[in-house]
Formats: C-alpha cells, structure tokens, sequence
C-alpha cells in the first residue's frame, strides 16, 4: 500500500446476512490486514422497517447473530481496529422503528442510505426496468429530498453513496448543482459527514460516489469526509482507495473522520 493511502480506514462492509455479500467477516479482516488498513468498519444493512426482504437485509432476529459475529472478529484480529457499525435506510414515516434498532445496541457510526423512492428500490437490479417509466429529473430531485430529510432526521452520522441515484447510468438532463448546494448545507447543519464510496467504480456507471463536481461542492460546504468500500466480498475491502485518496485530495479535502461510539473519535490527515 503507498504512503498515499497509509493508514486509510474502510468505514463500509457487509456480510453475508443481507443476503446479497459473500465471505465470513474474518475473511474482509484478513484483507484489511494484508492490504495495510489499520481500522475498519463493518456496517451492514440494517433490518427494513417497512417491510423484510431477505435478499437485501436481515431481519431484526439476526441482529445478535450480527454483533456477535463482529465481536468474535473484533477480539481476534487486534491491532486492527474493528468499529461496529450499521448502514440503515431511511424511510418516512418510519423514523421511531429506525430509531429503535439504532439504539437497541453501542454502535460506532451509522450509516444513513437512501435505496427507495416511494418503496421502489431505484438501485435494485431486479427493479431496474422501472427506470424506463420515470421522468429521470424527478427521480434525482426525489432522491435529493429524501437525502436532506435523512440528514435532518438525526439518525445517522454519515450519509452513504450520496449520488447512488445514479448507479445504471441514468443522469439528469437538468442542472442540478442547486439541489446539491441545498443539500451540502443541510448535512453540514445536521452534522453529517459524507462518504467517498468506491463501489460505484464496480457499477454499470464507472464511478465513485460521488461524483467529483458534487464532492467539490460538499467540502466547500465543510461538510466532512470518510472512506468506504461498501464491500460485499472480502477482496473489495480498501478497493481502489488510491483513487478515492486522489479525489479528496483534488477537490480539497485535506482529513477524514474516525468514529466511536457515535461520537468522532479524532481527525485524520488524508
């Protein structure tokens, strides 16, 4: 790993009980640890709360089986540093549910995501041909309104993949830097910080979330930065963080937070 990238830190993995990640967690701290990493983070998805669906999250009785897993990991691996983390949806009207299983247990960060628009999951393969039936601008200004109420619900600490909307390749036909400034105001009000996730370089469109202009304009805002992966298997775990690094770097960002306890535990210089 280069001096670039040393001692970048993965804030965003999964296991295998959302249905859709391969590979036990000692398997992603095995690559963690080999790749040069000195903390990670596993935030998988957290139980819907509007309805269960086994093949994207798992339910609120594998919520132990989940911690329990991290812990056993967590223990063995030292001095890798293991944060225990969540990556929850937001979804109106169900705010107090979240709420519920967001305290029900001491996490380190919670990662705050929007996949549905209306219940229609806009970045789900097996959903995608609904795109053919919307108006793309509107889809976009959706997403970003649910964003910014994610932000303002309190729920979370980072914001994930803030331009996922994006993931098949469709793109606005309007200018939207408007509704992206509107939205870095309210998540440096809020206190959140965003991500650079590298996954989207593993997606049909080709790049990271997100995307260069829209990170600009969060961190002319001063709204703060992680780092992520979003790795579903162990050997996407610090993938591509070299060009993650080079992002933050040419649009500004000079540091990156690390998280405990829902608290930022210190700042890092990128």
């Amino acid at each position: 790993m280069s001096a670039l990238m040393t001692p970048i830190v993965d804030y965003h993995m999964h296991t295998p009980l959302c249905g859709h990640a391969v590979g036990a967690p000692k398997e992603y701290a095995q690559h963690a640890r080999a790749i040069g990493l000195e903390e990670i983070g596993f935030s998988d998805h957290a139980p819907l709360v509007s309805h269960d669906d086994p093949k994207i999250t798992m339910n609120i009785k594998q919520l132990p089986i989940y911690h329990k897993m991290i812990e056993e990991v967590r223990s063995q691996f030292a001095p890798l540093r293991i944060k225990i983390a969540m990556e929850a949806d937001f979804i109106p009207g169900f705010e107090d549910k979240t709420k519920a299983i967001l305290q029900s247990y001491p996490y380190d960060y919670i990662i705050g995501s929007v996949h549905f628009i209306n219940r229609w999951g806009f970045d789900d393969p097996a959903e995608r041909e609904r795109w053919q039936q919307k108006d793309i601008n509107q889809v976009y200004h959706d997403y970003y309104d649910l964003l910014r109420k994610s932000a303002e619900s309190g729920l979370f600490d980072i914001m994930g993949h803030v331009d996922l909307v994006k993931k098949f390749g469709h793109r606005a036909t309007e200018d939207l830097t408007g509704e992206i400034e509107k939205t870095a105001k309210v998540f440096k009000k809020s206190g959140v910080a965003v991500e650079i996730n590298t996954s989207g370089l593993r997606k049909p469109v080709k790049e990271m979330y997100p995307a260069p202009e829209c990170l600009k304009i969060y961190c002319q805002a001063g709204v703060p930065l992680t780092f992520g992966s979003d790795a579903h298997d162990p050997l996407d775990v610090g993938k591509d963080f070299d060009k993650a690094v080079a992002l933050a770097k040419a649009v500004g960002y000079k540091e990156y937070l690390i998280f405990k306890q829902r608290k930022v535990e210190r700042v890092q210089k990128i």
